[in-house]
């Protein structure tokens, strides 16, 4: 029996990229493209409700609609569709907005095409894409509620503070300011959380709590 394809539509306004990305992804038995739009208006314009893409390739920075005001709408419109960011640069306010906007995970625009489809079935199937920012460690931790419930006993009071404030946009700097405490102990919770849950980076960080309902947006 053939194996059913996973929708997906593009939103990108670089057109050059939307149309070789499209290309590429035509080649594939695995993917159907529904649809393709430069900014998140188009789009809108696009969706059918009687055939919604599974996923949504999302760029960041867009006219008249960006990726963030795209994927909050779309969270609170049709959340069943999943969003995977594209972004040009592995920079952690980015990405952690999106994640706030409502995106589950996030691919740079120069990965390979194998890559790519394994994002999106990823994310088709479990609602989010983890890369070299998280662990697999993390990754099972959020398949498996008894162990993510064992990592969270791990975070003290502070640690859980910091986390909040790892969501926002204050430098680590600004965050030791916030919770009266000096850089060296923040850079402390930090690196012990990095070390407990085998994340490599803010964002990282950032995700993990999200995912376990640490913070409340």
């Amino acid at each position: 029996m053939e194996e059913k394809k996973i929708a997906i539509a593009i939103v990108d306004d670089h057109t050059l990229f939307r149309k070789g990305m499209i290309s590429l992804l035509e080649e594939s038995d695995e993917i159907d493209i529904l649809f393709d739009a430069s900014n998140g208006m188009e789009m809108i314009t696009m969706l059918n409700k009687e055939t919604l893409p599974e996923v949504i390739l999302m760029d960041i920075n867009m006219p008249q609609m960006d990726g963030y005001e795209s994927t909050k709408w779309l969270s609170s419109t049709y959340p069943q569709i999943r969003v995977l960011a594209l972004s040009m640069f592995d920079e952690d306010k980015p990405i952690i907005e999106m994640l706030r906007s409502g995106a589950g995970g996030y691919l740079l625009k120069e990965s390979k095409t194998s890559d790519l489809i394994t994002a999106i079935k990823t994310i088709a199937a479990h609602g989010y894409f983890m890369n070299n920012l998280v662990s697999g460690k993390l990754i099972r931790s959020l398949q498996d509620n008894g162990s993510s419930k064992n990592l969270i006993q791990e975070i003290s009071a502070n640690e859980r503070k910091f986390l909040e404030h790892c969501c926002s946009e204050f430098t680590y700097k600004e965050i030791a300011d916030k919770m009266n405490l000096s850089p060296h102990t923040i850079d402390n919770y930090r690196e012990s959380l990095f070390q407990k849950f085998e994340i490599k980076s803010r964002t990282g960080l950032v995700l993990f709590a999200l995912r376990n309902d640490l913070i409340k947006l």
